[in-house]
């Protein structure tokens, strides 16, 4: 069986990061009281949490934390005091949670620089590959 590759900009390309992105919604649990998928370019999703805080996800930067100002489904999500995550894009669903926590503290690997892991322009890196397999596990 081959690598299949997802053409860009159809709609089950827009589409891939949501699989990875409920696994980290189901991870946080209680904690999590609405997301959406965001606008394209780069292809987004935001958490919002208990508390007035929310999550935003990228394809560039991974996630970040920080308290809701604004946004939806067709406007980028605003964040006041953001901190990114860290630990890459794609860290596992599992661990997002106690990066949250320490994104709130200040510590662990969080940083208020916007770190770019990769660009959205790049199409064929490989990326996609990675979003599959949270497809596959939502077919499971």
């Amino acid at each position: 069986m081959g690598v299949r590759h997802v053409e860009p900009y159809t709609e089950e390309w827009r589409r891939q990061p949501a699989f990875y992105v409920s696994r980290v919604v189901e991870a946080l649990g209680a904690e999590v009281s609405d997301w959406w998928e965001g606008p394209c370019d780069p292809r987004a999703a935001t958490i919002l949490l208990t508390g007035g805080d929310a999550l935003v996800w990228d394809e560039e930067s991974g996630w970040r934390r920080g308290r809701y100002l604004s946004g939806d489904r067709e406007t980028c999500t605003a964040l006041a005091d953001a901190r990114y995550l860290g630990g890459g894009l794609l860290p596992r669903p599992e661990r997002v949670p106690a990066a949250v926590v320490d994104a709130r503290a200040g510590v662990g690997n969080s940083t208020a620089w916007r770190p770019c892991y990769r660009s959205y322009r790049h199409y064929r890196d490989g990326f996609d590959l990675a979003l599959n397999s949270y497809l596959a596990y939502a077919g499971a």
